[in-house]
This record gives C-alpha cells, structure tokens and sequence, in this order.
C-alpha cells in the first residue's frame, strides 16, 4: 500500500491526473441512479476522497455528501478548495464506524479499495457494510491486476465481491483509459455497481 501522507507531502499525487477523464462518466452514472430513485437523493459518503475533487458531483445532485481520508492533509485541501455544502473527515477506510458518521444511501469508492491489501479489503467491506441503509448503492472504479500492481495497485473482480458478501453486484463496465499514462492505462480500469442486500 503506496504510502499516501508522503506522495501529498512530496506532491507526488499521480491518480488526480486521472480526474478529468473519470468524472463525466462518474457524473452520467450519477445521473443515472438519480434519475432512478423514487424520492430525493440522501446521503453519500466519497471514500478516499483525497483533495475531493469527486466529492462534490453527488452534491450538484441533490446528495447529502460527506469526504473521508485517512491523509489529515489531504482533508485540510479538499476543506479549503470545496463547496460549502460538502463535509471533509479524516476517517480510515476501513474503521468507518469509529468516525460517527451516520447511516448512508451512496457510497463512491473512487482508485481507493484498490490500494488495500487483503485484510484492509475485508475490513474495509465491513465497514462500508455497518454504515449502508438497506438498498444503498455502492460505486466503485478500481483499476484490474496487471503485472505493474506493485506500481499502481489493482484488484480483482473477485477480490472485490468476496469482500462485500452482503452486495449484489449489479454491474462492470470498462472504464476510459484516455489520459492515463504508462503504466496505469495497462490496467483495464473497470466500474462497479453494487446494491445492498435487503432494499
């Protein structure tokens, strides 16, 4: 696990490259699920936020939003840069429970499961689990392994199911890999689209 305290203090930040590729898809598949919900939009909760620079797309739809980091100085960026409206907590991922942060509807994982190792998956699961209201939606882009993971990381499919045995995965997509340089745009970034077992 890539440690993400130096990479901001060093302004090594290479996954923000990625943003401006990520966040028209992040915003139809946003789009989609509000446009699919019979009342208003809850809470979302943007997990490993970072500086947030995908924190406030559920927030222009009408989403109760709420960032969590595990960097302090990444959540002191995001509070700085962000809408007035978004929340920024330093929370670890996979201790989500200790934050008190309430009950959510949405989840986004954005390149953040992807970089824990098998028990930080397994907690990190758990944790998501104990906060989701029955029928929350998790959205999660992870890039795929790739014979470059210990460079950029990666997941499974697989490894993210057996992590969230109370989700049903409704959807894969591919993800854009323009923008991305070498190595990352070897590593079949892919969409998930979960749904918590019980709505």
């Amino acid at each position: 696990m890539a440690n993400y305290t130096w990479m901001y203090r060093l302004g090594v930040t290479p996954w923000e490259r990625y943003g401006a590729v990520a966040r028209p898809r992040l915003g139809a598949l946003l789009d989609r699920e509000r446009e699919q919900l019979p009342a208003a939009p809850g809470r979302a909760l943007d997990i490993g936020c970072g500086r947030g620079q995908f924190t406030a797309e559920p927030a222009r739809r009408g989403w109760e939003t709420v960032g969590v980091d595990a960097v302090p100085a990444a959540i002191d960026a995001a509070r700085r840069t962000g809408p007035a409206d978004v929340s920024y907590v330093v929370a670890d991922a996979t201790d989500l429970e200790s934050a008190g942060l309430g009950e959510f509807g949405l989840f986004l994982d954005i390149g953040c499961f992807q970089g824990l190792d098998t028990d930080q998956r397994a907690a990190a699961g758990r944790s998501v689990t104990a906060l989701a209201e029955p029928g929350a939606l998790l959205l999660m882009l992870a890039f795929g392994p790739s014979p470059y993971r210990r460079l950029v990381e990666g997941v499974a499919q697989a490894e993210i199911e057996a992590a969230f045995p109370g989700w049903d995965l409704l959807a894969v997509e591919d993800a854009d890999t323009a923008g991305l340089g070498w190595p990352m745009n070897r590593t079949a970034p892919k969409w998930y689209r979960f749904r918590r077992t019980g709505a």
